[in-house]
């Protein structure tokens, strides 16, 4: 099988506290930061866009602050991120520095992935980070999160974040090098599984409980399996493999290319096409843009939706919302997620972007609906 690492466009990298803290010091562990970082700008080198999910704040706040060993109150986790986040930050900037690759920290909230208003917001700040080169490293901001609102490990937000940015691959970095038919740690007769190409209740019962052994870490082989389905979704394979798989100057995803096992969940589907079939049917319009002639030939030719080819705003809905693209006969020709609510965009119908500022007392989008939001339809 070729890899699906080599034809990747676009690939989010989770990496977990056990694998990134020093167990001994409590300090970054400099060689797999060194290693991750090797890795990454190789992928970089290659024309690729990394995203990096990074966990580690938490651990690293908790010996600079002096708490205690074992499970913190909520208000504790929250004072340990504020601390470590920084730290966290350092040690990637000075990892990356070495292969001249700017980094840029992305903290994100659950609010940020599943509400569609913030989603967008989170998604262009990040689209524009990868556009100006710079690698996002993404946290879960633990600082504000509440227990009862939070991905609760950075396997799911790491898939979230694939989903959101059409990764191609997530790989998610563990401290066992894939899916085995039972636990290799206490069986040592199970056996590796290199590849799925279907979540059935059998794949899903062999991921057992969450790795406790792990000291640091909140996710296991069943968190990881969550968010290999969220990732296959959204079109997007996933690779579970062994993270201290590390030289001085190659890391684990170098390391797996070369040869070292770990398990990939395949998907037939292309980012693209799940996109597509998501804005097709699992949206509700709230509202509908009619156009003119001229804009729905535009849009069957691929652009987006500019405001100057608008001539109505039906229904009520926010920036984020789905809404329908009617023509001049009433026919629904495409669908797609609004850059306007429809008290802005109606402001907006006829004219031309670089009025949009004076219009509404801000800059916001060139189009009202973006080409990558929208599908046709019909």
């Amino acid at each position: 099988m070729t890899s699906p690492l080599a034809s990747a466009r676009r690939i989010v990298i989770k990496v977990g506290s056990s694998l990134l803290i020093d167990q001994e010091t409590g300090h970054p562990h400099a060689a797999r930061f060194a290693a991750l970082a090797a890795d990454a700008a190789k992928l970089r080198a290659e024309g690729k866009s990394i995203v990096i999910v990074s966990s580690g704040a938490v651990a690293l706040g908790r010996r600079a602050l002096g708490l205690k060993t074992g499970k913190l109150r909520l208000e504790e986790k929250q004072a340990a991120a504020a601390a470590g986040q920084p730290k966290l930050m350092r040690a990637w900037d000075d990892a990356l520095a070495r292969h001249n690759a700017p980094v840029a920290q992305a903290l994100l909230t659950f609010d940020d992935t599943e509400r569609r208003r913030r989603w967008l917001n989170a998604r262009s700040t990040m689209e524009t980070l990868l556009e100006r080169g710079a690698i996002p490293i993404v946290n879960e901001n633990d600082t504000v999160a509440t227990e009862e609102i939070r991905y609760g490990d950075n396997d799911r937000l790491a898939a979230r974040v694939a989903q959101m940015l059409g990764a191609d691959v997530l790989v998610l970095l563990s401290d066992i090098d894939g899916l085995y038919d039972a636990d290799p740690r206490s069986n040592p007769g199970a056996q590796h599984i290199p590849e799925v190409r279907k979540l059935t209740p059998e794949i899903v019962a062999m991921a057992g409980g969450a790795n406790a052994s792990a000291g640091v870490g909140s996710g296991g082989m069943a968190t990881k399996i969550d968010a290999a389905r969220i990732a296959l979704t959204a079109g997007c394979s996933t690779l579970i493999t062994l993270g201290t798989n590390t030289t001085e100057d190659a890391g684990p995803i170098s390391a797996h290319a070369g040869g070292t096992r770990g398990t990939w969940f395949l998907t037939d589907l292309s980012p693209e096409t799940a996109r597509r079939q998501w804005l097709a049917g699992a949206l509700r319009p709230t509202g509908s843009v009619r156009v003119d002639a001229g804009a729905a030939r535009a849009l069957k030719s691929g652009k987006s939706l500019l405001a100057a080819g608008v001539t109505a705003i039906a229904g009520r809905f926010e920036r984020g919302d789905a809404v329908d693209v009617i023509d001049l006969d009433g026919a629904t020709i495409a669908r797609g997620v609004s850059a306007y609510s429809s008290e802005d965009a109606a402001k907006l119908i006829g004219r031309k972007s670089d009025e949009f500022e004076a219009i509404l007392g801000y800059r916001g989008r060139p189009a009202i609906i973006h080409v990558d939001d929208m599908v046709l339809v019909g």
